[in-house]
């Protein structure tokens, strides 16, 4: 695994709510089309593709890229929930990393329905059976949506220990508007403020209001990878390259430490930022900007801790010194995160490289973080996975 990996290329298309998207097909083979041209790669380069969407058929990637050219390269279709987007580009950057390939496109789509999300099937188990088991006995609350009885549940178990307060997610979800207004791809560019977050319709009284929630949004992303070496043959852009990258899944802490931070990823996510450490040589102190999964309010919060970028029930202290934004200590999220720029399930983690990557090409506008040198991704999905992956600009 020693071909240094570059970013040469990417592409994402607005993201939009579900009834006014176009079809997946249309909205993946965009953003792949705009991925190349970042890149000045003809698809007819492209030695083979990873795609991930949560919601589709089998071969869904094929439809998308079919779109694009018919060239006969492989094409893995992924799914791992919301890590979908992160885990094709962990997949297609083993690709390049090993040299089994030179240049991988990657790419996620998610064409959603309105709503919370459900189960699509009924006549078979549940993945999520034994979470459901350990957060009903830790989580006594009626009539909420799954994903929110997890992450609200995970806020909750923060106040709880901490004692951090319910406006501190309203901080955070302020915070966000405000990164998105500069953002044109994102869905929600309207600026609110924390008393308009509290003001929002209480989903789960004392724990969440409806702005602290990501919406169900549809949308699509890309990347094209290559090796340092290919880029240098063919001319290509080299300026930002991914150093190191990890995947976990879930531990036993999962459902045995009777904590519902626990049962969404705390642990995967600080182990995969431990091996992301260790193997890149830097630390939390070395990061310029983050782009983290921000699905609730709560779980943006939880993250800091599990990344390191603050101490352990430090979150709050973290939060309201402005260590979270601009001019503070590292910038989260400048994109909008999915509290605004909007969360279609296969195309978030591809967003997220989207953004780091214009970031340390220093082509992110107003909302350019100055000097960014060193960014870090991290996308979660529950049932589980989750993906960091650390950048820096070459």
């Amino acid at each position: 695994m020693n071909q240094k990996v570059i970013v040469t290329g990417v592409g994402m298309i607005p993201f939009v709510k579900p009834g006014t998207n176009a079809p997946y097909d249309a909205m993946g083979a965009q953003a792949t089309r705009l991925a190349l041209a970042d890149a000045g790669v003809a698809y007819e380069s492209i030695q083979q593709a990873y795609v991930g969407y949560v919601y589709g058929d089998s071969t869904s990637g094929q439809k998308a890229l079919y779109e694009v050219g018919l060239t006969g390269i492989p094409i893995v279709n992924v799914n791992n929930n919301c890590s979908t987007g992160s885990t094709a580009l962990f997949l297609a950057r083993q690709a390049i990393a090993s040299g089994a390939a030179d240049c991988v496109l990657v790419l996620g789509f998610e064409q959603m329905s309105p709503g919370a999300l459900t189960s699509m099937y009924q006549d078979r188990p549940t993945p999520f059976d034994r979470f459901d088991a350990i957060t009903n006995e830790l989580v006594q609350v009626e009539n909420v949506p799954f994903a929110l009885r997890y992450f609200g549940g995970a806020g909750l178990s923060h106040m709880n220990k901490y004692g951090t307060k319910l406006e501190t997610f309203a901080r955070i979800r302020a915070k966000a508007s405000r990164h998105a207004e500069h953002n044109p791809l994102a869905l929600f560019r309207k600026v609110v403020n924390t008393e308009d977050v509290m003001a929002s319709p209480m989903i789960w009284p004392g724990v969440m209001t409806r702005l602290m929630a990501c919406p169900p949004t549809c949308g699509a992303a890309a990347a094209v990878l290559v090796s340092e070496r290919y880029a240098q043959q063919h001319g290509l852009r080299t300026d930002v390259a991914i150093i190191a990258q990890a995947m976990t899944t879930d531990f036993a802490s999962t459902f045995d430490s009777n904590d519902m931070m626990r049962v969404v990823g705390f642990d995967m996510t600080a182990q995969a930022a431990k091996q992301v450490y260790e193997a890149s040589g830097l630390g939390p102190e070395d990061i310029d900007v983050v782009e983290l999964h921000d699905c609730f309010a709560h779980n943006e919060l939880i993250t800091y801790e599990a990344l390191g970028l603050c101490p352990i029930g430090g979150a709050e202290k973290f939060i309201n010194d402005g260590d979270n934004t601009y001019g503070g200590r590292v910038v989260t999220n400048p994109s909008g995160g999915l509290l605004s720029k909007g969360h279609p399930l296969g195309a978030t983690g591809l967003a997220q490289c989207y953004e780091l990557t214009q970031q340390l090409r220093g082509n992110a506008g107003a909302r350019a973080v100055d000097n960014a040198r060193v960014a870090l991704q991290h996308n979660l999905g529950l049932g589980g996975a989750c993906v960091v992956t650390m950048y820096q600009a070459n």
